[in-house]
């Protein structure tokens, strides 16, 4: 190989190199910093231990006066506070053992979603006194640290298997 040409190769080297090196170091430098305030998943579990408390006067305040809550499962839907109060004192007379449990929350810049085991024993549900337990997820906005809207995503047939509505699989 002439001379000129093992200088051009090893500049072409070196310059791949660098050019690599600050790509991979872009995404670092260009990503925005990582939200980790407490408010962000603090909400996740206070929702968790709203629903935990049994108590609609103590969940309410949890969210927006004009709070949008759906129970997609269901395809119940609650406009403003009163209608969120009394949906939530039904599921407590339906399940009045319902116990949530938080698996993981990623809430952040007002939205987010709450993973989360439900369980509990059907009193008024389906009227079978028998326990179930089933995963889900709450997608929910946040505005001004309350939930101001918030869509309840789970698998009611397969609470429906286990309290032995639908047969099991």
């Amino acid at each position: 190989m002439p001379k000129g040409t093992t200088m051009t190769m090893n500049r072409k080297r070196v310059l791949t190199v660098v050019i690599t090196f600050a790509l991979l170091a872009l995404p670092v430098v260009a990503a925005p910093p990582e939200d980790k305030s407490a408010g962000d998943t603090a909400i996740a579990e206070k929702l968790i231990a709203a629903w935990n408390s049994h108590s609609p006067d103590k969940m309410v305040p949890l969210f927006t006066d004009d709070i949008f809550y759906e129970d997609v499962a269901f395809g119940e839907i609650s406009h403003g506070s009163a209608e969120l109060r009394k949906f939530a004192a039904s599921e407590f007379e339906g399940v009045p053992d319902l116990d949530l449990k938080l698996v993981r929350a990623s809430v952040h810049g007002g939205h987010g979603t709450v993973e989360w085991m439900f369980s509990g024993t059907d009193k008024d549900v389906f009227k079978t006194g028998k326990k179930f337990s089933v995963r889900g997820v709450s997608v929910i906005d946040v505005r001004d640290g309350k939930i101001s809207r918030c869509l309840d995503f789970y698998d009611v047939a397969g609470i429906m298997r286990e309290v032995g509505v639908l047969p099991a699989k």
